[in-house]
Parts: structure tokens; C-alpha cells; sequence
């Protein structure tokens, strides 16, 4: 991949001045229009995948009054990471990661420390020599997780949000065709509104900035607020300064703004925020990577209803920039603790739509 390719720059620049492009994918609005209320309504999916239809008969019978694995409605609770899992993480990579970049490195008005600009520019650096990294040091990893916070530190929630939304309607890097708001896959967006028109209750928990995700997501998914579980940011009054908020009164004229991480929400901690917030164990789970593997787990050990978790294989190299080597690595992963596959290869008709192509 050529490094001109990622340079977020030439994006900030059709944002300042307020060039577009025309998208042939499904539109947001598109997008959130779909409709799955049986099994015979998936559109996206291949017509023989196995999953789908274990997925399928999963639902049927759990719904069904006459059947000894009746769930209740209250109980019937499902829970989706989300980059990987429902949008494209490979643009080039986290859409977390591409908005710090662009923020660090290409925003025209903002001015970062030295510090946050030196660590954005060697996170750029190592996604353009692996080509799409996914993964870092834990140690790097740390360091690109305090230097985001530090990038919209400061930023009330109106701007952060009008921030997110202008980088939405940017291109997918590597994607023809796309925006990156856009860019979910559709055979997932049908899995969320086949279950929630089944009367289950559909909770984002991914690593991913929580408010970033009820922007990007929510909306999109028809998700509550409520229902999404994120990484989430402290909250302090603008006016506040260095005070604890037990000494501290908001008051008229005063804002709230971002401020530091509280807990990267990944792996146990998903686990952990899941029994808190939602006080109920999910029947149905769904991520893409090792770092789900806990909250996939918790779905299917010691549930009291039948329950079943899912993990969806990066392994289409035509039309995604499928990892192969994850691939076989999070395949591996499923059988191990008997977890259902998505072949992103063999079980998606579509992933963005069909006028969507892999820039070559």
C-alpha cells in the first residue's frame, strides 16, 4: 500500500473545503432502512450458509412458547463488537485509530503537542509498512490509547460530534466507492434488525469511544444510547479545572468536555461492563478477534437458556483486505471453544454492496 493512500490530509482538505464525493454504496439512510423480519427476508447472505441458518432455527426455536428453550423477551439479549464484527476495520485500519490520525496529523485547526504528533506519526508509519496493522505492542497500544484522549481533550460533546460526522463522509481508504460512515457490512446490519424484529434486545460492547459509537452506530442500528458499551471518557465541566467533582457545582454557562479514559473496554472488561450495565448474561454474541473471546465465552458457559456465540472470519482477500493469517488464527479460536463461524468469503452475498470494489 503506498503511504500517499492513507495520508488522512488529503481528507481534512475536502472536508475544510467542502468537497464530496459520490457514493454508489447503501447510504446510511439505506442502510437503516433495512428490513429482516424472517428468515426469508436476508438479502445479503449467501443462499446455502450453514451459519446463517443455524443462526435461523436458533431464533425459531428460542421464540417459540412451545418449545423447552423458550427465552423470554426480557431475557432475550444480544451483544456485537463492532469494528470487524458490523463496520470495516481495514480502512486502513481501526476507524478509531484513522480519526486520531486525522485529528494529530491533518487537522488544519488544531495545533497537537509534540508529543501527540510524534506517536500519530509513528502509528501512521507502522499501519503503512505492515500495510493495514491491526494489532500493536501493548506498550504502543497504551501510548496511542493516552495520546487520543489527548487529541480531543477539551472538545464538548457538540464538537466532538460535528468532528466524527465530517470524518464520516470521507472516503474508505482503499474501498471505491465508499464513505467511511457507510462502510458496514450489510449481511451484519441484517443479522441486528432480524434480531431485534425477534424482540431481542441489541447492545454494542466494543473497545471503540463509547459516544463514537452511538454516532456512528446507533443511529444507524436503531440502538438506544442505553444500549451501547464503549470505552468511555471522563467527563468533566469546563469550568471545572483541577477540582474533584465532589467539590465542584455545575453551573449556567458551564459545558461539559472530554477528558481522560476510564477503562479501555476489551477482553474481560467487556465481560465486567456487560454484568453491570445490562445485569443480565447475553444469549448471543458476536465479535471478530481474540479480544472478544471473553465476552463470547461468557454468552455460552453456564447460561441458563440455550445460547450460541459467533465469530466472523477475515478471510475475503477480493473484495475486503482480508488477514489471513487472523483468519486461520480466530478460526482456530472457535473450534477450540465452540463458537459458530461467519466466513466473510462464503457466507456474504455482499459485504458493503456490489458497486463497492477492492482498490487493487
Amino acid at each position: 500500500m503506498k503511504a500517499k493512500k492513507i495520508l488522512t490530509g488529503i481528507l481534512a482538505g475536502m472536508i475544510a473545503f467542502g468537497v464530496s464525493f459520490e457514493s454508489q454504496a447503501a447510504t446510511r439512510d439505506e442502510i437503516a432502512a433495512i428490513t429482516v423480519s424472517k428468515s426469508g427476508n436476508f438479502k445479503y447472505w449467501t443462499q446455502n450458509s450453514e451459519t446463517k441458518q443455524k443462526l435461523v432455527e436458533y431464533v425459531k426455536d428460542v421464540t417459540n412458547k412451545k418449545s423447552k428453550n423458550f427465552i423470554p423477551v426480557e431475557d432475550r439479549v444480544a451483544v456485537f463488537d463492532v469494528d470487524g464484527t458490523l463496520i470495516a476495520e481495514t480502512t486502513p485500519s481501526y476507524f478509531e485509530w484513522m480519526l486520531y490520525l486525522d485529528r494529530a496529523l491533518y487537522d488544519t485547526g488544531y495545533t497537537p503537542s509534540p508529543e501527540d504528533r510524534e506517536h500519530a506519526k509513528i502509528v501512521e508509519a507502522a499501519i503503512i509498512a505492515d500495510n493495514r496493522l491491526l494489532s500493536f505492542p501493548h506498550d504502543v497500544m497504551k501510548q496511542e490509547a493516552i495520546s487520543q484522549e489527548s487529541v480531543f481533550s477539551g472538545m464538548t460533546n457538540a464538537e466532538y460530534e460535528s468532528y466524527l460526522k465530517k470524518f464520516m463522509e470521507t472516503p474508505a481508504d482503499g474501498l471505491t466507492n465508499l464513505k467511511r460512515g457507510e462502510s458496514f457490512y450489510l449481511p451484519m446490519v441484517e443479522i441486528v434488525k432480524y434480531l431485534q424484529a425477534n424482540d431481542f434486545s441489541v447492545w454494542l460492547v466494543s473497545g471503540t469511544d463509547r459516544q463514537l459509537l452511538r454516532i456512528v452506530g446507533g443511529d444507524l442500528l436503531k440502538i438506544k444510547s442505553d444500549n451501547v458499551i464503549g470505552t468511555d471518557i471522563d467527563m468533566r465541566a469546563a469550568k471545572q479545572g483541577d477540582k474533584d467533582g465532589l467539590d465542584y457545582t455545575y453551573r449556567k454557562g458551564d459545558n461539559l468536555v472530554r477528558g481522560e479514559f476510564v477503562q479501555k473496554n476489551l477482553q474481560m472488561n467487556k465481560v465486567s461492563l456487560i454484568a453491570r450495565e445490562i445485569g443480565k448474561q447475553p444469549v448471543l454474541a458476536f465479535g471478530n478477534s481474540g479480544s472478544d473471546a471473553s465476552m463470547l465465552n461468557y454468552a455460552i458457559n453456564g447460561n441458563k437458556h440455550k445460547a450460541l456465540a459467533f465469530m466472523v472470519i477475515c478471510d475475503d482477500t477480493e473484495r475486503e483486505f482480508g488477514n489471513l493469517k487472523k483468519a486461520e488464527k480466530c478460526a482456530k479460536l472457535a473450534t477450540d471453544n465452540n463458537w459458530l463461524t461467519i466466513s466473510m468469503k462464503n457466507d456474504f452475498k455482499t459485504i458493503y454492496g456490489d458497486n463497492v470494489k477492492r482498490d487493487k
